[in-house]
């Protein structure tokens, strides 16, 4: 004994507290009626992985004493099992001795050796503490662990390495083998279990409650109960297999191994001497008519999880950029002793499920075979089961937090039934893609800088009856011919009412099944690449349906939807609105985006309703302020910058683009300048001012001439896109033609006039199907277009009109190289109200050798670098103007390149014999200007040819 500086007390030094742990030991040792040596050799076989990998010797100094199994069942709990003849065998024995065997701190089994099938008990090794470091020594250290047994006992299974394709994802592996089993007994094995793995060498407990939450489906894991387990006695294969008359094990050796019942629902148990191989079940059921069927088949709980701990992290915090291909369901194989094993592996996020089990045509629809089990904190429920083959149907039960079940289909699954029917389907893609060459075009050069006119097609009322493979021919060579550069589909993820037109969508990773299959559609995409037109598809993260059978209340919580009814619930729509705060739905909806763009290799996402998302009042009169007492959502406004910073991260050259309706700031501003991060914006406001202008009669058009005007005093705020979409020629708004006043000559021609000063206004284009021919009736998705229009010369010219302003603008890169530039637009004379005229200059940008001297010569008096430009004058009068002076930048021949009142298009042929030239007579502020006859209701482009 010592002392310190603290009185007299006498303080314990280190042999006095070693004295004291040994003695203490020494206790220990004698009250458990053993005496185990110290630092023993560790023993090779072991039942306790904690007995080696839990023994902290410096942290607690009577470990010995502690050494209870960590784990206390009551002996009353496993007291019966059933028979497997009688379904009444008890086993209260045989569940004491596993009891005992892992309770016991001094003794365990030993595995036997490689062709023995004795056993034998052994001493657990004890592991001495630590020495105790002298007091006030900052240096002092615990000696380090003992060796372990090798191979450790106590090392985790091995799972099979992931994929290279997707780090930190692992595939269902073949069975970790055991420390204690050598190579030549487990040699290339082919399953595996989770709990109770071949590498775990505890021995699991379980009572009757455990096996009826298997049967009954609301166990979190199954797995620990059903597979290959160690028992007291050897090893035990246990499998749930409802209605069976009988069951046997079929080891991969040869040897058959009976089977018996533990519970009624349909458990069986068989004991084995050794660590089960590559085993099979045998089950015999009745026929129904009075005979028996025996099938052999694998067992779905013998596989590892499908998901690593990477992807569970991944989950957890909403960053797996990749879900869908952990989530869903996947077709996967794997080559083991007795051949290739093919199933399918199933996998859904539902954190606050009780249960959750999987059913299909694979078992009858019964949902009583397949429960499947929590990994973890993740939320996600996983299972693989062998056999189920592509093309079958399934679906999830989900036992809710609320304690109801509930029928759901899988929200990543990749194919449905045809609607209204709305099971999910497992499929598997085999589309070899030939785009190669599009997608490295594609991402040289952003779209700002190019020609993008953009065909809206709504799939199912285009051509009615066309599959996705029969678009692929008409509709590709159509938009080819007609000129248009993309192809933008309303929403094609499935969705179970075709009156929503795709904006109600219950399957985000689904396309609809009505035109065929997913890979039908890679197909049509493929073409439409190869034919080098783009593909853009519309996407909906702002609110889903309330299907029973979808997402809504997936888990018996507000699991996607947001819960407070006032965030949570557009009612305009009669909709639920996501959860943009949390964080796993950001990442379901994000990863989607990203599965249109990598899946599929679509060129662009039009996101949907973005005003709705972004205002927290949208449509409401009850409404919850955000944290600082605003209206602005923002945890959508987080969404949408991750999404867009997300997608133009991982997909070079895909573009996307906010239907947005309000004066919010900065939505196509890079999200590291804060703002929302979108490449495009709609145009709402030129578009409704736009339409309420040329809807009136010229007469009156005077008066309103700012509503042509203003749009120039914000489009460069965003970078825009000019919509005449499906919302203008639906609910009682008339076609486009008819919007337009005075007889049908005039109808026409107002609507060429229009079609053309759209094509030549900064920003870049967008027209819905059946505009481009002016269909005379208002679109309905019940029916086609009516192609019979063609017929008529009429028609027949507005569509050649469109095709040439598509021509005229990819030819002429001052309509499209500096959209998003100021430099890029010049007003001529933007103040003749009372003529009903507009003219302005488009500037293409100066090009990259052009020397110092001549773009100093194209800027003077222009403000724009020398390049190509195009003069548009649109006379929206009904009557022409002859002799009508406007200024010009630049002296010399200026080419007639489009004129919408030409005869070929149905016009009366008023126009400039070709061209006009510019003279050095000073107008509209311009140096030189030209005389010109700008026809009735018609618009007229000139390009400068020197």
């Amino acid at each position: 004994m010592t002392t310190d500086d603290r009185g007299d007390s006498p303080v314990a030094g280190k042999d006095d507290l070693q004295r004291a742990v040994e003695e203490k030991v020494a206790q220990a040792e004698a009250a458990a009626g053993s005496e185990p040596p110290v630092n023993a050799e560790p023993a090779k076989k072991t039942t306790k992985r904690a007995a080696a990998k839990k023994a902290a010797p410096a942290k607690k100094a009577a470990a010995a004493k502690k050494a209870a199994p960590a784990k206390k069942t009551a002996p009353a709990k496993k007291a019966a099992t059933a028979d497997a003849a009688t379904g009444t065998r008890a086993t209260a024995a045989k569940r004491s001795t596993a009891k005992k065997a892992a309770a016991a701190p001094t003794a365990t089994e030993a595995t036997p050796e490689p062709g023995s099938e004795d056993t034998e008990v052994t001493a657990n090794p004890v592991v001495a503490p630590a020495p105790i470091a002298e007091p006030g020594d900052g240096t002092g250290a615990p000696a380090g662990q003992p060796v372990a047994p090798d191979p450790d006992p106590a090392t985790p299974p091995t799972p099979q390495a992931p994929d290279e394709d997707r780090a930190g994802s692992a595939e269902p592996a073949a069975p970790a083998v055991p420390a204690d089993v050598s190579p030549a007994d487990a040699a290339a094995p082919a399953g595996g279990t989770t709990a109770g793995a071949a590498g775990d060498t505890g021995v699991e407990e379980f009572g009757e409650e455990d096996l009826r939450a298997i049967v009954e489906g609301w166990s979190r894991d199954p797995h620990r109960i059903l597979g290959a387990h160690r028992t007291a006695e050897g090893w035990a294969v246990r499998t749930l297999r409802p209605d069976a008359v009988s069951v046997a094990v079929l080891d991969e050796d040869g040897s058959r191994h009976e089977a018996g019942q533990l519970h009624g629902g349909g458990i069986y148990e068989a004991t084995l001497p050794r660590q089960p191989g590559d085993y099979r079940i045998e089950v015999v059921y009745g026929d129904g008519q009075g005979g028996t069927t025996t099938h052999t088949v694998d067992d779905p709980f013998r596989w590892l999880p499908t998901l690593g701990p990477v992807d569970e992290h991944l989950i957890r915090e909403g960053r797996h950029e990749r879900l869908w291909e952990v989530l869903g369901a996947h077709v996967r194989r794997y080559e083991t002793p007795r051949g290739t094993v093919e199933g399918v592996s199933f996998a859904v996020w539902a954190p606050s499920a009780q249960g959750v089990k999987v059913t299909g045509d694979f078992d009858y629809w019964q949902a009583r075979a397949y429960p499947m089990r929590m990994l973890g904190s993740s939320g996600v429920w996983e299972i693989f089961v062998p056999g189920v083959q592509v093309g079958t149907r399934y679906r999830y039960h989900v036992l809710g937090a609320d304690g109801t079940w509930r029928e759901k289909a899988d929200p990543l699954a990749f194919a449905t039934e045809v609607p209204p029917l709305n099971a999910s389907v497992v499929t598997e893609s085999t589309y070899e893609w030939a785009d190669d060459a599009w997608l490295e075009q594609r991402a040289e050069a952003g779209w700002h800088q190019r020609p993008m006119s953009v065909y809206e097609v709504h799939a199912g009322s285009w051509r009615q009856g066309l599959s996705y493979r029969e678009m692929a021919d008409q509709l590709v060579d159509y938009v080819r011919d007609a000129g248009f550069t993309h192809i933008e589909f309303m929403p094609l993820a499935e969705h179970p009412f075709g009156g929503s037109w795709g904006y109600q969508v219950t399957s985000y990773y689904a396309p609809t099944s009505r035109y065929g299959t997913p890979d039908d559609l890679r197909y049509l995409i493929d073409r439409a690449h190869q034919a080098g037109i783009g593909v853009i598809v519309d996407w909906v993260p702002a609110h889903f349906p309330k299907d029973e059978w979808a997402l809504a209340r997936f888990d018996g919580t507000s699991l996607y939807e947001h819960g407070d009814p006032r965030r949570g619930e557009q009612l305009d729509w009669g909709t639920y609105v996501f959860d943009f705060g949390r964080s796993e739905v950001r990442n379901f909806l994000v990863a989607n985006a990203l599965y249109w763009c990598k899946e599929f290799h679509v060129d662009g996402i039009r996101v949907d309703a973005v005003a709705s998302m972004l205002y927290l009042d949208y449509s409401r009169s009850e409404w919850v302020p955000n944290q600082y007492g605003g209206r602005e959502n923002l945890e959508a406004v987080a969404f949408l910058q991750e999404f867009n910073a997300t997608v133009y991260r991982e997909v070079p050259g895909v573009v996307t683009i906010a239907e947005e309706s309000t004066a919010w700031p900065g939505v196509t501003r890079p999200t590291h300048l804060g703002g929302l991060g979108f490449g495009f914006k709609w145009n709402m406001g030129w578009m409704h001012d736009s339409l309420s202008y040329v809807e009136r009669e010229p007469i009156y058009r005077s008066y309103h001439h700012g509503q042509l005007t203003f749009s120039m005093h914000y489009a460069y705020s965003e970078n825009y896109v000019l919509p005449i979409s499906h919302d203008e020629v639906v609910y009682g708004k008339g076609s486009m033609l008819r919007k337009m006043p005075g007889d049908r000559w005039q109808q026409l021609a107002n609507l060429r006039a229009y079609l053309a000063y759209m094509w030549a206004h900064p920003g870049k284009q967008l027209l819905f199907m059946g505009s481009e021919f002016a269909q005379d009736s208002e679109w309905a998705e019940s029916r086609s277009l009516d192609w019979w229009h063609l017929d008529d010369p009429a028609h027949r010219g507005m569509l050649q009109l469109v095709t040439d302003l598509n021509g005229r603008y990819k030819e002429c890169d001052a309509l499209w190289s500096q959209d998003v530039d100021p430099a890029g637009f010049q007003w001529i004379d933007a103040n003749d109200a009372s003529g009903n005229v507009l003219s302005f200059l488009r500037y293409g940008a100066a090009p990259q050798n052009a020397s110092p001297a001549a773009a100093a010569e194209g800027e003077e008096g222009t403000g724009a670098a020398e390049g190509s430009v195009l003069a548009c004058v649109v006379n929206f009068s009904g009557a022409p103007h002859h002799e009508y002076r406007i200024g010009l930048p630049r002296p010399g021949q200026w080419r007639e390149v489009l004129n919408t009142d030409a005869e070929g298009y149905g016009g009366s042929g008023v126009g400039n014999y070709g061209g006009i030239e510019a003279e050095p007579e000073p107008w509209h502020g311009q140096p030189y200007s030209a005389t010109i006859s700008a026809p009735p209701l018609g618009t007229v482009w000139f390009l400068h040819e020197g």
